[in-house]
């Protein structure tokens, strides 16, 4: 007979048998996500249950159960988020935390791109381009088709990318994106279709990609070539997608692929916050995801631990309005408050003085500024309110600025760099040629003609298109471009070099070029970090820093500010006390939105995610009269709201305080009472 040896199998680890007291940190809901073994599950995480707890917990759940670090993949929405979970979850572990693959989708497929780039006809040093680089390039592809003097009726350049952008992640024919969301210009579309060619040819041509090629191109990769789909995917044993609502099509396609071969998937989302489908996230994907990987495991999470049942009670409320959703039920053991107020103003201009005196009174009973927040749909329904605070000089900052790599003087030295990895990036050649006095688009073009066929492409000097002019600037950036190229330096010490020779272009160009200079010593700080040129590309085209020394500066204040911010900026952050203003139909929702259940629903969970905002407070505050060019015109109250019974909201009315003159009579003092 024949014998055969059966392993002897690991014994499986219970909680008890861990290091880590999970079952003392965690909710029973929790407890089953992070011990979720092996399979498909998707975690339903509503607002303020814990959601970055979880996965941090589960990171180090796998890796303290002897699975590889190296063999987990987590795809958050920014490189901050997965940086700071595998740092929390090295606290809460060890080290090994650290060795996990943490990133964004664009990020990692960048990594994949780069190891297999040939393979899709690119060269391994192919440059990454951010949407001020994509719109030049647009603007270029129409300018050498002769149509930046179309009509009127022609797309600008920042609208024919949306298209293009919509076209890639919705999956759609450029035709199809033109007749249902621009059908104003459809009898341009064969024009709009030579655009689009001309984009791509473009970026083939020139080695660059933008950030949907990073999707597109490695969904192509690994669709195509199955054995390095088995090989990518088989180096990660468990793949968890946060914030797995906000995905796109492409997004939902390389998640699937990513987790092909060994198929444990853990998504984790939560679909009353899907609010970003104008950037092409589709609500669908988690919707269908139960339906997409079989058997899978739906575990929710409705334990919330920000706000007050009080507030909950209103978010459920509003949840319960929607037609397309899992079903949930927030609920906490924090300690009873107040009820939301529904506070109806006479005017716009009397919802800002409200808002100003209850800020007010808050700041006198010692709150801190920027523990209030004041939430929008647009930035244009604060513009009577910024004057208000301005007024009583209630210091504010409002969510929204320039990220640090777009500031032009920052985007120049970038050009420089660009052109040393990449010396066939047109436009990066274009910006930095165009710095020297008497270049302008045509000589560049020339230049550049003249950089593709030379064999040096650096030897600027020898180019027979040199006019005398310009001739000692162009051999000076010759000799740096040269020395930077031959020279073995560090990244640090060529962008201090580069820095020094634009120095004079920037102190010609801006008459605030001190406040410019102070960016680009920070800048020099900044790429100490960075062990490559093409490292330190991809990481600041990929996770931009935040803010400039010219924009932050006029912004310092005594007292940390009142916040004010669009609500898509504000998800994922909280605040004590919240105020949801211009809460009208028009508004939220969007005139645009009515006649479109699925629009609709977004509309409703947008006003979700502002109410999930507040911890202690909540204020939905609405104009009667509003103004419009046609003159005054009477509101009407979010239809949201109108769900909101006197057991769920208190409605407010504002009246002037009347004020006893010295002469006996009462007169209206502009002060509001609620």
């Amino acid at each position: 007979m024949k014998k055969f040896i059966l392993k002897k199998e690991e014994p499986k680890l219970r909680p008890e048998d861990y290091s880590i007291p999970y079952s003392d940190l965690l909710n029973n809901e929790q407890l089953k996500a992070v011990f979720f073994d092996k399979g498909a599950a998707l975690v339903i995480a509503g607002a303020g249950t814990g959601k970055t707890r979880t996965l941090i917990y589960r990171v180090a759940r796998l890796v303290e159960s002897g699975v590889d670090p190296s063999e987990i993949l987590l795809l958050t929405f920014t490189r901050r988020a997965a940086t700071e979970m595998l740092n929390r979850a090295s606290t809460v572990l060890d080290d090994r935390c650290q060795k996990v693959k943490g990133g964004t989708f664009h990020y990692y497929c960048s990594q994949i791109l780069h190891r297999f780039a040939q393979k899709i006809g690119f060269p391994d040093n192919f440059t990454i381009i951010d949407t001020s680089d994509s719109l030049e390039v647009i603007q270029f592809v129409r300018t050498s088709l002769n149509l930046h003097k179309k009509n009127k009726r022609f797309p600008n350049k920042s609208t024919l990318l949306n298209m293009i952008s919509t076209s890639v992640n919705k999956h759609l024919d450029i035709r199809v994106v033109v007749l249902e969301e621009y059908p104003q210009f459809y009898e341009q579309i064969e024009k709009i279709e030579e655009v689009a060619k001309g984009y791509t040819e473009y970026k083939e041509k020139n080695f660059v990609m933008d950030f949907d090629d990073l999707l597109i191109k490695t969904k192509q990769l690994l669709e195509q070539h199955s054995d390095i789909r088995i090989k990518v995917a088989s180096s990660h044993k468990f793949v968890m997608v946060d914030e797995y609502q906000d995905t796109n099509q492409l997004q939902a396609d390389l998640t699937r692929l990513f987790s092909s071969v060994h198929n444990n998937i853990m998504a984790v989302g939560d679909d009353a916050q899907s609010i970003y489908s104008f950037r092409g996230a589709d609500h669908q994907n988690i919707m269908e995801f139960p339906g997409l990987f079989d058997q899978t495991k739906v575990i929710k999470l409705e334990e919330n631990y920000r706000s007050t049942p009080q507030v909950l009670e209103a978010a459920n409320n509003l949840l319960k309005q929607a037609t397309f959703k899992f079903d949930k039920k927030l609920f906490s053991t924090n300690e009873e408050g107040e009820l939301p107020a529904l506070v109806q103003a006479p005017s716009e201009h009397d919802q800002s003085r409200f808002i100003s005196q209850v800020v007010l009174q808050l700041r006198e009973q010692n709150m801190e500024l920027n523990e209030i927040a004041v939430l929008f749909r647009n930035g244009r329904d604060s513009y009577d309110l910024e004057v208000e605070l301005n007024r009583k000089n209630i210091p504010f900052v409002k969510y929204g600025g320039q990220k640090f790599t777009e500031a032009a003087h920052i985007k120049d030295v970038l050009a420089h760099v660009r052109v040393l990895v990449n010396p066939m990036d047109t436009i990066a050649w274009n910006r930095v040629l165009m710095l020297i006095d008497g270049i302008g688009p045509k000589t560049a073009q020339d230049l550049f003609e003249w950089i593709r066929l030379a064999k040096n492409p650096y030897d600027l000097g020898m180019a027979d298109v040199v006019s005398k002019s310009y001739v000692k600037q162009m051999t000076s950036l010759s000799k740096l471009l040269q020395s930077l190229k031959k020279n073995n330096l560090s990244v640090s010490e060529i962008i201090n070099q580069m820095v020094d020779y634009y120095r004079v272009f920037c102190e010609k160009r801006y008459d605030d070029y001190p406040k410019r200079l102070k960016d680009l010593e920070a800048f020099i700080n900044i790429s100490t970090g960075f062990s490559s040129l093409s490292k330190m590309l991809e990481e600041l085209a990929l996770d931009p820093i935040s803010a400039t020394a010219v924009e932050t500066e006029e912004k310092d204040h005594e007292e940390a500010p009142l916040i004010l911010s669009t609500i898509h900026s504000a998800k994922g952050l909280e605040w004590k006390h919240v105020f949801i203003i211009q809460c009208l139909d028009g508004i939220i929702p969007s005139a645009y939105s009515v006649d479109d259940p699925e629009q609709l629903d977004e509309e409703l969970r947008l006003l979700y995610v502002a109410t999930t905002r507040a911890r202690d407070m909540l204020y939905y505050t609405y104009p009667m009269l509003a103004q419009s060019v046609y003159g005054d015109y009477f509101t009407n109250p979010s239809r949201f709201l109108k769900q909101l019974d006197n057991n769920i909201a208190e409605e407010w009315q504002l009246e002037e305080e009347r004020v006893e003159s010295i002469s006996g009579s009462t007169t209206n003092e502009n002060l509001l009472n609620s």
